[in-house]
């Protein structure tokens, strides 16, 4: 995924219902990859413990509930109100307490893990929320919220019988329901309760600006949703939902805006707070060195396979920069894009299976091209996952966005970066199977605790491992598959030292627009949302992939050392697959107690 993701990223977390988005958001994201548990002793007991954080989480983010296929949430909505928020705390806090209480008894080994694991997810959340609380004036996107509250409600694989409960959720995000207040009010109110606050920071004006002028698609995102469904009622009430948000970026403009900071980065402590959220437990200099030794690597195994590519199609250039653009002059357009796709994934679904990579589930993998609304919240490929709490038959998504929302030039950005031959082997394998789909689907399948599945998710497990699926599928692929799995591979080297040099400020926006477009030879369009990931959308998340990856190949080449000619590769990605979201410490534990002392 994120993720994300995150070129392609686990669906990332939307700017979420409360001010203090970072303990819920985190449960958002985690509540997304749920899953059936095998009904096994200490499992059944690790869940009883986590029901207890779940509970909360969902009391207080109805809306996850929803996109969980949950329906007893369906007609609720998230309060952002600061009593609110300080109610979720004291009940999330008193969870903790159980946690550390439980620990100082429990005898099964797994089951501590899983407490540890569920305590540390919970302490990194609060030391999270409270920077924020104490530090920085938050923008809260009230246009994307309601829009995420409703689409959840208002979807292909949402029982139709469902759909429905959006007409009342609208209501309460109007207010019009006796007892709601208009969300937007709540939210001007949290937000103003911020301001009074000495000292604390305002967000990005890029951020707010490009927001602002991307809002209007999700105003026409929500009209979409509910005249595709045929719902009977809503255009008075979204008429009111509609002035209301008009009203809030209005509010935005007046109040916040002519504040917002000229300088993206945060400081240090913010920026490490969020390499730790993201799973990155090494320091942001030390992960940038480590990626541009990767960068250089790359390019020069790329240089190699381009001037193979070269003589044989007769280009007059060998250089991979040149080979690269004359690649993506073989465009796949229109209604030939999703026949492309699926045929490339059954190629690759047969490379998988008679190389005994790693198990495949029976299930069809769907892939899907983005709405207007979908590509303006998440413009880059990505996995949308099923919910798995209350699976009626749902299957994950591999989304495909191509265009980039239009600026305020009215001027609309085309990517040329994913919808070409050369380029569909290493994305279907990242987002598809062998990855993130099939990394969810075990889960699905096999069963793993709660905990695993749910509390021990970072960006840097799930991203690792859609980077190293590409790696699985790259040595069947064509030559000119080979360069660009290569070259989206030094797009997450170039991530993780972009991403720490523009915090640092050794490297310029214009550096990154040089790099990414020259270097890596992305559109306009995909380096423009590179940027915005790291300076504002979620800086340090894009160094997860490239981190995440290193990881989980030295654990492949340790244990391969370690066990000679005992090790088979398809049982151990199964292996890996059916531990669930790990970090990667645990998950190299697990490897060496549990897959090497048995195999």
């Amino acid at each position: 995924m994120k993720f994300k993701l995150q070129s392609g990223q686990i669906t990332p977390v939307p700017k979420l219902m409360l001010l203090s988005a970072v303990l819920i958001g985190i449960c958002f994201i985690q509540t997304t990859y749920a899953c059936c548990i095998a009904d096994t002793t200490w499992i059944t007991k690790s869940n009883n413990y986590t029901n207890k954080l779940i509970a909360v989480n969902l009391k207080y983010s109805p809306e996850s509930g929803s996109a969980e296929g949950l329906s007893q949430y369906d007609k609720l909505i998230s309060d952002p109100s600061e009593q609110t928020e300080l109610k979720r705390r004291r009940e999330t806090q008193e969870v903790l307490g159980f946690i550390k209480t439980t620990l100082k008894t429990e005898e099964n080994k797994k089951v501590r893990e899983d407490l540890q694991i569920l305590e540390n997810s919970i302490t990194l959340g609060f030391r999270q929320e409270d920077f924020a609380l104490s530090h920085k004036v938050p923008f809260i996107n009230a246009s994307q919220d309601v829009f995420q509250g409703l689409r959840v409600l208002l979807d292909d694989q949402t029982e139709a019988a469902r759909r429905p409960a959006a007409l009342e959720r609208l209501k309460k995000y109007t207010g019009i329901t006796v007892g709601f207040i208009p969300y937007t009010l709540l939210v001007e109110k949290r937000v103003e309760g911020q301001l009074k606050k000495p000292g604390t920071v305002y967000p990005s004006h890029e951020e707010i600006e490009t927001a602002l002028e991307r809002d209007p698609a999700y105003l026409d995102g929500i009209a979409a949703l509910f005249t595709k469904y045929k719902l009977k009622g809503w255009e008075a009430d979204f008429s009111i939902l509609k002035k209301q948000l008009t009203s809030y970026d209005s509010w935005l403009k007046k109040t916040i805006l002519p504040n917002a900071r000229t300088d993206f980065r945060l400081s240090k402590e913010e920026y490490a707070l969020n390499l730790e959220g993201y799973g990155i437990d090494i320091s942001a200099n030390e992960l940038a060195q480590l990626a541009h030794t990767a960068f250089t690597a790359y390019q020069r195994e790329m240089s190699v396979l381009a001037e193979s590519i070269a003589r044989k199609r007769h280009l007059p250039s060998g250089d991979y920069r040149d080979v690269i653009l004359a690649l993506k002059k073989e465009q796949i357009t229109g209604e030939a894009i999703l026949p492309f796709y699926k045929a490339r994934l059954q190629a690759i679904e047969e490379i998988v299976t008679k190389n005994k990579i790693v198990s495949l589930p029976s299930r069809d993998a769907i892939i899907r091209i983005a709405s207007t609304a979908e590509t303006v919240q998440q413009p880059a490929p990505h996995m949308q996952p099923p919910p798995f709490m209350h699976n009626t038959g749902q299957r994950g998504e591999f989304v495909l966005p191509l265009n980039f929302p239009a600026d305020k030039s009215g001027k609309e950005d085309k990517y040329d970066d994913f919808s070409y031959d050369a380029v569909a082997w290493t994305l279907t394998a990242h987002e598809a199977r062998p990855g993130h789909e099939l990394q969810f689907d075990s889960m699905l399948e096999t069963g793993v605790s709660l905990a695993r599945a749910l509390y021990a998710f970072n960006s840097t497990n799930v991203e690792g491992w859609g980077l190293y699926s590409e790696y699985l599928i790259k040595p069947f692929m064509p030559e000119e598959g080979q360069l660009m799995s290569l070259d989206l591979r030094l797009l997450r080297a170039a991530r993780a030292f972009i991403d720490p040099e523009l915090q640092s400020g050794k490297l310029t926006t214009v550096d990154a627009y040089r790099i990414l477009q020259h270097d890596v030879m992305l559109s306009h369009a995909f380096a423009k949302e590179e940027v915005e990931r790291f300076t504002f959308n979620s800086p340090g998340q894009a160094c997860s992939y490239f981190y995440g990856y290193s990881l989980l190949l030295q654990l492949r080449k340790d244990a391969e050392k370690e066990m000679g000619t005992r090790f088979n590769q398809l049982k151990f990605h199964d292996f890996l697959l059916a531990q669930g979201l790990l970090p990667p410490a645990l998950m190299r534990a697990a490897v060496f107690a549990e897959y090497i002392g048995k195999n």
